[in-house]
């Protein structure tokens, strides 16, 4: 672990310096206090959880998390190999480690300030970008929309010279593309 300038504890580095984003899958028993042991493996090596998102899966006893980490490839491996040791662990995965197609979506609600002048041209961008309008009052509008990072971001700075009022991102959701043998059985949903 390195430390920045203010003390603060940064992502240790590769030995080339460089840091890339890991997208882990973990399926984990649905009960409280789970997070918590998850999340302190990575808080207790000196690594940001950039984005968390966790929900019940088709099976009620397991939910799926997908945490999105900056790091050292050797270390969050270290990490990986530490999570899948945990009892309450069905299988976790780094998917920015295998060879294989990922869909990744993450959900995010903007509130743009608008006047009658510009309100026409916020629903155009919205429109752009497919999204909702998922709120209007007299003076702001909520788009609601789904992407990925490059689409939400990009969306955001065509909406910044209106005036963003509020930002809320939902968490980087993530899944192997195919067919993937799942260690758990998902119950019947007939």
């Amino acid at each position: 672990m390195t430390r920045s300038n203010n003390g603060a504890a940064t992502a240790p580095q590769s030995q080339n310096g460089a840091i890339r984003r890991h997208v882990f899958y973990v399926l984990v028993e649905n009960r409280s206090g789970v997070l918590s042991r998850v999340a302190g493996l990575f808080s207790a090596r000196g690594f940001n959880i950039e984005s968390l998102s966790v929900a019940e899966t088709e099976n009620p006893s397991i939910s799926r998390m997908t945490i999105v980490v900056p790091g050292d490839d050797k270390i969050l491996d270290q990490v990986r190999k530490q999570l899948n040791k945990l009892i309450d662990v069905h299988e976790c995965r780094d998917f920015s480690m295998e060879a294989r197609d990922i869909v990744n979506r993450e959900l995010v609600l903007v509130k743009v300030k608008i006047d009658q002048e510009h309100r026409s041209e916020v629903v155009e961008i919205a429109n752009i970008f497919r999204a909702h309008i998922a709120d209007v009052s007299l003076d702001s509008m909520m788009i609601e929309t789904t992407g990925s990072e490059g689409k939400i971001g990009a969306m955001l700075r065509l909406l910044q010279p209106y005036g963003v009022l509020e930002v809320a991102r939902g968490g980087r959701v993530a899944m192997a593309r195919g067919v993937v043998e799942a260690e758990y059985a998902a119950p019947s949903l007939v």
